[in-house]
């Protein structure tokens, strides 16, 4: 196996480096998870990710008809890279260019295709997930959202919840019961809805950070039209787990966990316990090289999907491990730098005496979160041991 980039690759990396050093907003857009931001805020953000596109450096992969490039996956594999390494301003189309956008490349009509695919590029239109519901999270597919057929729209009443990014957005695409009386799996329909339709009340929900980015949907009668559902009626499962995919492999970043773990070095080579550097501590140096040990191993398996994608292999069941390991790895590094910092790891991102401005203890209190986002750890360990590993179903 060679590791190694092309020198047409390496040449492309640094004309993406140098983009970035020259065009990465100065003002704060921060990382997009704080869900407190205001028109202005949503302006330059949707600014960013156009400039971004306008550059050639957005949805690479996708067909050209689709505003994409066609090129393989190598290339924006490069680019995601570069934004993390950056500290780039998360794109505020993430939901749309990562999970919406290569859904409906793969599902949708050709009149769908047309309608939604250029404006996810351009920020123009930004989308939010409506999966999860009250009494409906691990166990999705038990979901009670009803979506009735009414001449040539469908009437929707319900509830979904942790929308991450509702407040803002334009469009959802959501999972709906069509038929009541067939098995939980069977009923479902995956339709596109317009967030500013009649009767969508979007509640803001307080997470443990402080912050308002998940959110609370409610549908009372909103009117969605039939052209909007993607794929067959009824079978919306199907669709639904190719953007479960699309979503495990965006939680389970390991160019995120990287940078994560060279700002955890730097913090324990700034933190001194005993009189000399926690780095110097055996104990915490050994954690440290455990880490880094896990580390390189996703990169590793990056890499090895990467080679995957490039010869048109089936992914199998590497999304799910992507996601566990990668969500439960991020948590862990935070909890080792609130370990390195001690009583310091209790003062938020606002206080001036924090060490590494606050960072580690909001990363700690994220990073749980993504641990249960887009299904727990332990359904996550289900699906890898029966459908990877072939192992008996749990009861």
């Amino acid at each position: 196996m060679d590791l190694n980039f092309t020198r047409e690759e390496e040449e492309f990396r640094l004309k993406v480096r140098a983009f970035l050093e020259e065009n990465i907003p100065k003002s704060g857009l921060g990382d997009g998870r704080e869900g407190n931001q205001d028109k202005a805020w949503l302006e330059r953000a949707k600014a960013w990710q156009r400039k971004l596109y306008e550059a050639g450096y957005v949805a690479l992969a996708w067909p050209k008809e689709f505003g994409g490039q066609a090129m393989d996956p190598v290339r924006q594999s490069i680019v995601n890279d570069e934004l993390v390494r950056a500290k780039a301003p998360y794109l505020i189309g993430s939901s749309g260019l990562g999970m919406l956008g290569p859904t409906l490349i793969s599902w949708g009509t050709e009149e769908q295709k047309k309608r939604y695919l250029p404006k996810i590029l351009t920020a123009e239109e930004i989308w939010c997930q409506g999966y999860s519901e009250p009494g409906s999270g691990s166990d999705l597919a038990s979901l009670r959202t009803r979506a009735e057929t009414v001449g040539d729209e469908f009437v929707v009443n319900g509830q979904k919840v942790w929308t991450s990014g509702a407040q803002y957005s334009d469009m959802m695409f959501c999972l709906v019961r069509t038929d009541p009386e067939a098995p939980k799996h069977r009923g479902i329909s995956y339709i596109l809805i317009n967030m500013h339709t009649p009767g969508i009340t979007v509640r803001p929900l307080v997470q443990m950070t402080g912050d308002r980015g998940f959110n609370e949907v409610f549908f009372d009668n909103v009117r969605v039209p039939r052209k909007n559902l993607v794929g067959k009626l009824n079978e919306g499962w199907i669709v639904a787990n190719a953007t479960l995919f699309h979503e495990r492999n965006m939680l389970g970043s390991a160019s995120g966990s990287e940078q994560r773990f060279n700002r955890l070095l730097a913090l324990a080579k700034s933190v001194n316990r005993g009189g000399r550097p926690l780095t110097k501590d055996p104990v915490f140096r050994q954690r440290l090289a455990d880490l880094e040990i896990k580390v390189q191993a996703m990169r590793l398996h990056a890499m090895r999907q990467l080679t995957d994608q490039i010869r048109g292999r089936n992914p199998g069941i590497e999304a799910m491990i992507n996601k566990l390991v990668g969500t439960e790895l991020n948590h862990d590094l935070a909890t080792a730098a609130m370990e390195a910092m001690g009583d310091c790891s209790m003062l938020a991102r606002d206080d001036e005496r924090a060490l590494d401005k606050g960072y580690w203890p909001y990363e700690w209190m994220f990073s749980l979160g993504l641990v249960i986002g887009g299904g727990t750890s332990h359904i996550q360990k289900n699906i890898i041991a029966e459908r990877g590993l072939k192992m008996p179903k749990s009861r």
